[in-house]
């Protein structure tokens, strides 16, 4: 049985305060990032690893909010994927640069094309999902240009990294208030 892309739609309108978390998460992990690019990689390991965690949770619990049958499985592909990437990063800190440039891109191109995904099943339902498929994008290019580049400094990896996630957190906190806007039509 499909469900209707409006099924899709109300879930997300109705959590529309959890879509909220993960953007401000994301522009604050950002903000984290640029303020102190100096950082070692341990310590930037640790933040993605939180950050991972908390949007993965996030993720999982815009899932688990809808009830019934509705398309949901891309939030929980991308809150388990945030999950184990955030669990690893905790669990061997001591990663190298390398694998940890490797992990945070492979992260972004897959939580990317699952947002564009998500975007294309909700377009008949809400105006301008154009924000959800922009913030997948901006994941795809990123993820995309740190794996075939991971031998980036750690400095100018920081200064990717806390760009890439304040220009996302900005879309999706842009989608959250669409979203409580559209709660209130439902």
């Amino acid at each position: 049985m499909i469900a209707e892309p409006l099924s899709v739609a109300h879930l997300l309108a109705r959590t529309w305060w959890l879509v909220l978390l993960r953007g401000l998460a994301a522009i604050l992990f950002g903000a984290l990032a640029l303020l102190w690019p100096h950082l070692t990689l341990v310590i930037l390991v640790i933040l993605y690893a939180v950050y991972a965690l908390s949007d993965g949770v996030f993720a999982l619990a815009e899932a688990l909010r809808g009830g019934g049958i509705v398309p949901r499985w891309w939030l929980v592909v991308i809150g388990v994927a945030n999950l184990v990437a955030g669990v690893a990063a905790l669990a061997w800190p001591a990663l190298t640069a390398i694998l940890l440039i490797i992990l945070i891109g492979v992260s972004a191109v897959a939580r990317g094309l699952f947002e564009i995904i998500g975007a294309v099943h909700m377009r008949k339902v809400i105006d301008n999902e154009w924000m959800l498929i922009a913030s997948g994008t901006i994941s795809v290019l990123f993820g995309a240009g740190v794996v075939l580049a991971p031998r980036a400094g750690a400095l100018a990896l920081a200064w990717l990294i806390g760009v890439w996630a304040i220009a996302l957190g900005v879309l999706i906190v842009a989608l959250a208030l669409r979203l409580r806007r559209l709660r209130r039509r439902l």
